[in-house]
C-alpha cells in the first residue's frame, strides 16, 4: 500500500519547512476550546497536532496550514462542504472546527487511533475472507449514506478508510468529492479509479465509487490493487503527459481478463462474493451494480444462503431415508410394473391419437368443404364470366386446340396467346382474387392456403395462371392438361398426356384432385377443381375448369406444428399429424402433408428442395386401423432431412369423408377418402416408464449405501451447525445506520493531499 504524492514545494518552502520541523515542541497557535497536547505529524502545506475538547476531554486532531503559498483553497472548501452534508454520520470521520480567518487557518477533525487501512494491511497482508467482507460492508454503508445525502467520494482506496478504536471504518478525505449534481471531474488514485474515471472530460457517476469498492475488498482479500503490476506501472509511467496516461490506463484496464476469475480459480472466494467482485470491477459501467445498495443487497443475499446451507442439507437426508425404503420395495417388482405401465401407456396413446384424428379429420372436412364452396363461388362470379367467355372464344386459342404440341406453329401461337389482352385481363382479375384470400389468411393469422389460381377452357387448355407469388412466370399457359384429375375427376393422372374430350370427361361438381407436380413450380400440390358453366347460376353447356391448388402443407388445421430449428441441427416433433391420399389408385398411401416434408415453396430463389413423394403401404394401414400395439416406422425416416425419425411411432387413423366427384366412368365406384394420421414417437411415449425402471434400479443401489452412511452424515450435518452457530455467534450482526450519534472526532493523514489538477504527474499512487 502507498499513499497520495504531494506536489513539490520552492527552495523557500522547503527552507521554511525545515526550520518548522525544528520548532515543533511549541504549537503554532492557540486554538479557542481547545487544549493541544503534542505534535503529530507534518506535510506540504503544515502540521498536525493532537489536542482535547475543553469541555468535552475528548481528543481530537488540528490541522494548520503553516504554508499558503500555492494552496488550492477551492479544494478545502469542496472538502468541508462534503463534510458539512455529512456531519454526524458515524460512517464518517467528523469535521469538529473551521478556522480559515486564523493565523494560520486550521480546522479540526474527529480523531481515529488505529489509523488508516493502509497501515493496517501493510502490517497484517491480506485479510481473511471472513474480516474483509465485514469491513467492506461498513464501508458500503457508509459511502450508502453518502451516496443518499447526494455526495460521491471519488477516491475510495485503502490510504481514505481510517480505523476507530473498535476497528470499524470511517471514510476520509472528501478532497477529491462530488455532488451529485457536479459535472467537473475527479482523477481518483490508480487501480482503484474506474475506467471511465480516467479522463479529464468525465462527469461524476455512482459507479466510479462501485468500481472503487471492488477494488478495496481485491486488495483487502490479495494485499495488492486489482491489475497492477510492474509491467503495467512502468507502461503507464512511460506514456507521456497526463491524458496520454490516462488512456493508457484506460486500454490496460479494458484489455485485461475479469479479476474475479482468477480469485475464483485460487479458491480464494466463494462463487457469490467473486460474482459481486466481477461486478464491480465491470470495466463497462452498465455491467456494473447501479448503486450501492444493490451491493448491499448481494451481501445479504449470500449471507442468507451461506445460513440457509445446513438446513438445506437437512432437506435433503429426510427425502433420502424415504427414498431407501421405497427403492428396496421397487426393486421388487418393478420390472413387472415396467411392463404393465408400458403397455398401459402405449394404449393410452393410441386411443389419445385416435380422437385427436377424428377430431382432425372433422375439422379437415369443413376445410374441404370450404375449399369446395369457395371455388364454386368463384366459378359463378358474373366479372369472371365475362372475362372468361371473351377468351375462350379467342381465334388464337381455337388454333392451339388444333395443333400437337410439338408443331412448330404451337410455340408461336402460344406466345401469341399468351400477350392476347383479354387473357391478361383474365389473369389480372384471377390474380386479385386469389391475393384478395392470401390477405384474408393473413389477417386471420393463419398460413397462406392457395398456392395459384387458374382456369383451362372445355378441352382442357390453361388459358390463365395467377400464383401467390408475383415473380413465377406460367410455362403452362396454351397447354393442355385434360389428363390432370382436376380435369377428369379420375383418381389418377392419365398416362396418355395426348388425349382430349371427349376421350375423356370431366368433372361435373368440385373435386379434390390427387396430388400432382407443379410443371412451373416442380412442387408438389393438390387441386380443388369446379366446373364451369355458360352461365354464371351454373346453367348451360360446360365451358371449363376453375382450379386453387394448395401446396403440400398448406392445410390449415395439419399445419400448425414444425420441427424446430436450432443453429446445428432439426429438433423432431414428438407427435405429430399426418395427412395420407386414401384413395384407390396409383395415388393410394401418399403422404400428402408431413411437418418434415419439405418443398412447400413457390419461390425461384427458394433453395433446391425435396420433390419425392412418401408413401404408407396398404398393409401398413391395416395394420394401424386394427392393432393398438403395432409399432409403425415412418416412411420419411429414410429421407435425408430426418435421419433420427428411423424409429417407431404409435399411430392412429380417421378417414376424411368426401363426396363422390362426379360420374365419369373413370372414377366410377371411387371411395373418395383421405386418411389423418396422428402419430406419436414410441420412445417418447414410454420413455418415462423406463426412466422410471431404471432409476428405481440406481436408487436402489444407493439405497444399500445410503443407509450406510446415514448416521454418519447426520452426525456430520449437527457438527457443522454447531460450528457455523458459534461462527455467527462471534460475527456482528448486519449494522444499521444509528438514529443520533454524539459529536466524534478524526485525525488525518499525516501527509497532506492537495486537489487534481491536469497540469501535476500521474503516480500508481494516484493523482495530485
Amino acid at each position: 500500500m502507498v499513499g497520495d504524492r504531494t506536489e513539490q514545494q520552492s527552495s523557500k518552502d522547503l527552507e521554511r519547512t525545515k526550520d518548522l520541523s525544528l520548532r515543533r515542541a511549541r504549537p503554532p497557535a492557540e486554538v479557542p476550546g481547545y487544549e493541544l497536547q503534542h505534535f503529530l505529524g507534518s506535510g506540504a502545506y503544515g502540521e498536525v497536532w493532537i489536542g482535547v475538547d475543553t469541555t468535552t476531554r475528548r481528543k481530537v486532531a488540528i490541522k494548520f496550514y503553516l504554508h499558503q503559498s500555492g494552496l488550492d483553497w477551492s479544494l478545502l472548501d469542496r472538502e468541508t462542504e462534503k463534510l458539512v452534508f455529512l456531519a454526524a454520520d458515524r460512517y464518517v470521520v467528523q469535521l469538529l472546527d473551521v478556522g480559515w480567518n486564523a493565523n494560520p487557518p486550521y480546522y479540526v477533525m474527529e480523531y481515529v487511533e488505529n489509523g488508516s487501512l493502509d497501515d493496517y494491511l501493510q502490517k497484517s497482508g491480506p485479510l481473511s475472507v471472513s474480516e474483509a467482507v465485514e469491513l467492506f460492508r461498513e464501508i458500503a454503508v457508509g459511502l450508502q449514506h453518502a451516496h443518499g445525502k447526494g455526495v460521491l467520494h471519488c477516491d475510495i482506496k485503502p490510504a481514505n478508510i481510517l480505523l476507530d478504536e473498535d476497528h470499524k471504518p470511517r471514510l476520509a478525505d472528501f478532497g477529491q468529492s462530488r455532488l451529485s449534481s457536479e459535472q467537473s471531474p475527479a482523477l481518483g488514485t490508480l487501480f482503484f479509479m474506474a475506467p471511465e474515471q480516467a479522463s479529464l472530460a468525465a462527469n461524476p457517476n455512482p459507479g466510479w465509487d462501485v468500481y472503487a469498492l471492488g477494488a478495496l475488498l481485491y486488495t483487502m482479500l490479495t494485499g495488492k490493487p486489482p491489475y497492477r503490476n510492474d509491467e503495467v506501472v512502468d507502461a503507464i509511467d512511460a506514456s507521456g503527459d497526463l491524458p496520454q496516461r490516462l488512456e493508457q490506463y484506460q486500454a490496460l484496464l479494458k484489455s485485461s481478463p475479469p479479476i474475479s476469475a482468477d480469485l475464483a480459480l485460487r479458491g480464494m472466494l466463494d462463487r457469490p462474493l467473486a460474482e459481486i467482485v466481477q461486478r464491480c470491477l465491470a470495466h463497462d459501467p452498465n455491467d456494473r451494480y447501479a448503486t450501492i445498495e444493490q451491493i448491499l443487497d448481494a451481501l445479504r443475499v449470500r449471507s442468507r444462503t451461506r445460513l440457509r446451507r445446513p438446513l438445506m442439507v437437512l432437506g435433503v437426508v429426510g427425502p433420502l431415508v424415504l427414498l431407501c425404503l421405497m427403492t428396496i420395495f421397487a426393486w421388487r417388482g418393478y420390472q413387472q410394473a415396467t411392463d404393465q405401465s408400458t403397455d398401459a401407456i402405449r394404449r393410452r396413446a393410441y386411443e389419445s391419437n385416435r380422437f385427436a384424428a377424428f377430431h382432425i379429420a372433422r375439422r379437415l372436412e369443413d376445410e374441404i368443404k370450404r375449399y369446395f364452396e369457395i371455388a364454386t363461388q368463384e366459378a359463378g362470379e358474373p366479372t369472371f364470366h365475362e372475362r372468361f367467355h371473351k377468351v375462350r372464344r379467342s381465334e388464337s386459342l381455337k388454333q392451339i386446340a388444333t395443333l400437337q404440341p410439338d408443331a412448330t406453329a404451337f410455340a408461336t401461337l402460344r406466345s401469341a396467346f399468351s400477350e392476347n389482352v383479354d387473357r391478361l385481363q383474365l389473369r389480372e382479375y384471377l390474380n386479385q382474387r386469389l391475393q384478395f384470400y392470401l390477405r384474408s389468411d393473413q389477417e386471420k393469422g393463419l398460413q397462406p392456403r392457395f398456392a395459384s389460381l387458374f382456369a383451362l377452357d372445355a378441352a382442357g387448355t390453361i388459358v390463365a395462371v395467377a400464383y401467390d407469388n408475383p415473380a413465377i412466370r406460367s410455362q403452362s399457359v396454351g397447354k393442355n392438361f385434360a389428363y390432370r384429375t382436376y380435369f377428369h375427376g379420375g383418381p389418377n393422372d392419365l398416362s396418355d398426356k395426348q388425349i382430349r374430350p371427349p376421350e375423356v370427361s370431366h368433372i361435373e361438381r368440385s373435386h379434390l384432385s390427387a396430388a400432382f407436380q407443379s410443371t412451373t413450380t416442380r412442387t408438389w400440390k393438390i387441386g380443388i377443381s369446379t366446373p364451369i358453366f355458360e352461365h354464371p347460376d351454373g346453367s348451360g353447356k360446360f365451358t371449363g375448369v376453375l382450379v386453387f391448388t394448395v401446396r403440400i402443407g398448406g392445410f390449415e388445421f395439419l399445419g400448425q406444428e414444425q420441427p424446430q430449428q436450432t443453429e446445428t441441427q432439426t429438433q423432431p416433433l414428438d407427435r405429430f399429424a399426418v395427412l395420407i391420399d386414401g384413395r384407390r389408385g396409383d395415388n393410394a398411401g401418399v403422404i400428402l402433408q408431413h411437418p418434415l416434408q419439405t418443398g412447400n415453396s413457390d419461390d425461384p430463389d427458394a433453395p433446391i428442395q425435396d420433390t419425392r413423394q412418401f408413401e404408407v403401404s396398404r398393409e401398413q394401414l391395416n395394420r394401424i386401423a386394427q392393432d393398438w400395439n403395432y409399432q409403425y416406422r415412418d416412411p420419411l425416416s429414410a429421407a435425408e432431412q430426418a435421419p433420427d425419425q428411423q424409429e417407431t411411432w404409435i399411430a392412429a387413423i380417421e378417414r376424411v369423408r368426401l363426396s363422390a366427384s362426379n360420374t365419369s366412368s373413370s372414377a366410377a365406384g371411387q371411395v373418395t377418402d383421405l386418411i389423418v394420421m396422428v402419430q406419436e414417437k414410441e420412445g417418447g411415449a414410454i420413455d418415462p416408464v423406463r426412466q422410471l425402471g431404471n432409476q428405481l434400479v440406481r436408487e436402489g443401489v444407493l439405497a444399500l449405501l445410503g443407509m450406510l452412511l446415514t448416521v454418519t452424515l447426520l452426525w456430520f450435518v449437527v457438527l457443522r451447525l454447531t460450528v457455523e452457530t458459534r461462527k455467527n455467534k462471534r460475527t456482528p450482526g448486519p449494522i444499521e445506520p444509528p438514529g443520533h450519534l454524539p459529536r466524534a472526532t478524526l485525525i488525518t493523514n499525516s501527509t497532506e493531499r492537495q486537489t487534481l489538477r491536469p497540469q501535476p504527474e500521474l503516480t500508481e499512487e494516484g493523482t495530485s
